[in-house]
Formats: C-alpha cells, structure tokens, sequence
C-alpha cells in the first residue's frame, strides 16, 4: 500500500485539528476574542475587561436545559450584589443567536449572552467539550485587569454566584 504525502499531511491535520487546547489557569491573561451577543452584535472581550474591576465568563452547555438554567438564574439572583461588587457578567454556549436570546429574555437575565456558534470563544479560554454531545463543559473564570484570578472548572449550577462572592470576598472585594 502506497501512502501519498498529501494522504500523510491529512493525517497530521487530522491529528492536530482534534487536539485540546488546555483550560485557561489563575494568573494567565484572558483571552483578547470577540462574540456575537444575544442580539447579534459583535462584543469585544478585551474592551469588557477594562470597564469594570472585574468580568465573569461562564461557559454552560446548552441554552434553557435545567443545569444552564439553575446556573444562570443565580447569577441573575445575585446580580445586584456581584455588580455592587464591580463584576460584569457573560455567559457562553453554542447556541445560535436566537436561542440565547430567547433564553436570556425567558428568565430575565440582566447580563449578556454569547452565541459561540463558532465556538472561538470557548477555544480561546481552553474549555473542552463534552465527548458524546459536543457541547461546552460548565466552567467560570473571573477576570481582573486582564488576569484570570479564579477558574472553576467544574462550575455549580444552583450556587454559581455565591462561589464567586466567595472568591471576591477573599479578594477583599
């Protein structure tokens, strides 16, 4: 059997192309990488940073499932007491657009949405997908002056935002 240099060049693309970029750590710069929101405009991470002291992006897999839901929903409980604490909220997932728009309007969140459907933000922050359905993994990272300063890569549902006042509060936020 004649293996071509192009069959073998395939090969090493496919190799390369399924290899996984690794979770983002606390002290590593967050990623300078934009998304469509909810309503379809282009966001701009890098600029999100430098408007508040901090940003939290969290990664849920799939727009109005239960997990996603309870998860979202706490940060949106809390909402008025991590902004009071200077953080500006974003979710992500690979829904489209319309889908984190109806999420977003369904349960009242008062914070933007991403639709990754090109999945260039999650690249970016190194988060995995989940083997059987390709969804994102739920994860959170809270970034202050371009730094992570705290990654959960096993984000909770119910308590997402208290475990990030936690973490503020040790920070003496």
């Amino acid at each position: 059997m004649k293996i071509t240099s192009a069959a073998l060049a395939a090969v090493f693309l496919a190799m390369f192309s399924f290899a996984k970029a690794e979770p983002l750590k606390v002290g590593d710069s967050a990623p300078q990488v934009s998304g469509l929101t909810e309503t379809g405009a282009t966001l701009d991470l890098g600029q999100v940073y430098k408007q508040q002291p901090y940003t939290l992006v969290y990664f849920f897999p799939k727009a109005d499932t239960p997990g996603c839901t309870a998860q979202g929903c706490s940060l949106r409980d809390s909402y008025e007491a991590l902004s009071k604490k200077g953080v500006v909220v974003i979710g992500v997932s690979h829904d489209n657009v319309e889908a984190q728009k109806a999420f977003k309007e369904k349960y009242h969140f008062p914070f933007t949405l991403i639709a990754d459907h090109d999945r260039a933000v999650t690249k970016a922050f190194g988060v995995p997908n989940i083997k059987l359905t390709g969804l994102a993994t739920r994860q959170a990272y809270l970034i202050k002056d371009g730094k992570i300063v705290w990654a959960d890569y096993k984000a909770a549902t119910k308590q997402q935002a208290d475990d990030v006042l936690k973490v503020l509060a040790s920070e003496g936020s």
